[in-house]
């Protein structure tokens, strides 16, 4: 059984072999050949490869069919074929089993939609201009009415600055009646300005428009607030006499005492004033600047006697003495009460007279101090020469005694003093 089994088997397989062999292969094509196999004897068991897209992957799918004993193909022309792939159509690859839609369909839509878009934005753009318009006729009315109020508040506005200006204009003439000016002289500082009108500095600055760098200088003049008469009797101290005045009255007026304006002005109380005479006011500023200059002179009178009296020493002792000391002198006169039973007759039997330049001198200026009877003698501040003809009791130490004769009165009045003597 298995033979013949075989025996056919091998049979059919011969078969097969010889009509595969009359089939003429497509690969070997005449004008003559009406068909053909499309396999080759060695591709009958080749697989057919199919690519799923949905899965994106290649598969095997089956075992390719053996072609009929009777199977044809159609003979076509070269040129049919070529007509088959000109049409170029887009790649299925990745793009799943739905199909694109084509070149031409995409860009119709995209430029239906950038059409759209066009239309909406100019639409939006036409909105925007009308509603731009519609404001900008709202604010143009709004400007308007706010140009007409501000136009009228304007007209308002100068109509008040000129009520001001008037009552200013007023306000000032009511002001420089109640103002003078003041020519400043030397020695003035705004201090002592104000002190002598009454008023603050702060005052005179904001009158006379003045700042901190303000440099008082002569002859400028400032504005005060007093009436011009008032300005001028305070700076020049003076006061005319007009009708109906009193000494009590000017004394109030001037904030000073009648009893100081008689005596300034050497008044009696029987004294009576006259029209246009000229009352002298002892103003603050003025007693004190008399006192000043009071002081000043006394000061300058007495330098100058200082430097004449130092002129007179350096003229009494230049060029006299080797020896010069400074001593206590004392004087003393021919009586009894200063001297012993014998006034007018000294040591070393020295007889005495009023007029005579001597004087007497204590014991160490004879033994320490090199005098002697005789000896010549120049006393700062004292015109001329003594001479020592007396000594003095043996308790004193650096002391002269200067003879005045008998005029005890000129010795009392010569009193201690301290000295410098040459010889």
């Amino acid at each position: 059984m298995s033979k013949n089994y075989l025996t056919i088997l091998f049979i059919m397989f011969f078969m097969s072999e010889v009509l595969i062999a009359k089939v003429i292969n497509c690969r070997i094509i005449t004008n003559s050949t009406n068909t053909c196999t499309p396999y080759s004897a060695k591709f009958l068991k080749a697989k057919e490869i199919k690519y799923n897209f949905n899965k994106k992957k290649l598969i095997v799918e089956k075992t390719l069919p053996v072609p009929a004993k009777n199977s044809s193909i159609k003979v076509i022309s070269v040129e049919e074929m070529m007509k088959k792939y000109q049409n170029i159509e887009d790649s299925m690859r990745f793009t799943g089993t739905v199909k694109s839609a084509s070149v031409q369909t995409s860009k119709e839509r995209i430029y239906t939609r950038i059409e759209k878009i066009k239309a909406e934005r100019k639409k939006l753009f036409d909105k925007m201009q009308k509603a731009k318009d519609e404001k900008k006729k709202i604010q143009e009315a709004k400007d308007a009415e706010e140009l007409k109020l501000a136009q009228a508040e304007e007209i308002k506005k100068q109509e008040n600055l000129k009520k001001i200006a008037l009552e200013k204009q007023k306000d000032l003439a009511k002001v420089e009646e109640n103002q003078g000016e003041y020519l400043i002289e030397e020695g003035d500082n705004l201090g002592s300005i104000a002190e002598k009108f009454g008023v603050k500095v702060a005052t005179l600055k904001k009158l006379n428009k003045l700042n901190d760098k303000f440099i008082v200088r002569i002859g400028k003049k400032l504005i005060i607030p007093h009436s011009q008469n008032r300005v001028d009797a305070i700076a020049s101290a003076e006061y005319i006499v007009k009708k109906g005045d009193s000494l009590s009255m000017i004394a109030q007026d001037f904030n000073l005492t009648t009893k100081s304006i008689m005596k300034y002005n050497h008044l009696s109380k029987a004294s009576k004033i006259r029209l246009n005479q000229v009352i002298r006011l002892p103003l603050p500023h003025v007693v004190k600047s008399k006192k000043k200059k009071e002081s000043v002179s006394k000061k300058k009178r007495l330098a100058s006697n200082k430097r004449i009296d130092k002129k007179r020493k350096s003229k009494f002792i230049r060029g006299f003495g080797k020896r010069k000391l400074r001593v206590t002198a004392t004087a003393y006169s021919s009586h009894k009460g200063q001297t012993d039973s014998t006034p007018f007759l000294a040591a070393w039997n020295n007889k005495l007279r009023p007029g005579m330049k001597i004087i007497a001198v204590s014991r160490d200026m004879l033994t320490r101090y090199g005098m002697k009877n005789g000896t010549k003698v120049r006393i700062a501040g004292l015109p001329g020469y003594y001479r020592v003809r007396d000594k003095m009791n043996k308790r004193y130490r650096k002391r002269i005694d200067i003879y005045m004769g008998v005029n005890r009165r000129k010795a009392l009045r010569w009193g201690r003093r301290s000295v410098v003597i040459h010889w």
